[in-house]
């Protein structure tokens, strides 16, 4: 049985909803919802004791450094009140990846992969940085990427 997707047009004074009807909440509808959660690709990111929203499709890479998430982006870093493993969960599946145990790569920001020690792989970002595939996520991004 296939999926059945109905859109109603609300008006002026009705609030937007989402209602999802399912036997079982799998880990791809939980996927999904995180992302609505999230605003849509949108992130909190902060700086300087200020709030913004960004676009997850700026940011380079996602590091943890001392319990802490930052988003680089091309020219800013933001902290991100969120794990790595939540934010794995809210990104969207086919633009990021993770790539070592304290990092997440945006794919769309990759310029060139060059293998490197060990069966891993060398990333160069389109903003000049360099970041490392560790061995255990290269398949993934083999997979993801077609090769």
């Amino acid at each position: 049985m296939g999926v059945k997707i109905t859109i109603l047009d609300v008006g002026p004074d009705e609030e937007e909803e989402i209602i999802i009807k399912c036997r079982v909440l799998d880990e791809e509808t939980r996927k999904l919802l995180n992302r609505f959660k999230q605003g849509r690709d949108k992130l909190k990111a902060y700086k300087e004791g200020e709030i913004t929203l960004i676009d997850a499709a700026e940011v380079f890479y996602f590091e943890s450094v001392d319990q802490k998430v930052f988003a680089c982006c091309a020219k800013e870093v933001y902290e991100i009140k969120m794990r790595l493993y939540e934010l794995e969960e809210a990104l969207p599946e086919e633009d990021f990846i993770r790539a070592g145990k304290s990092s997440i790569l945006n794919l769309n920001k990759i310029k060139s992969l060059t293998p490197a020690f060990s069966g891993r792989f060398e990333a160069l970002l389109q903003n000049g940085e360099k970041a490392i595939i560790s061995r255990q996520y290269v398949g993934t991004l083999k997979r993801k990427l077609g090769l």
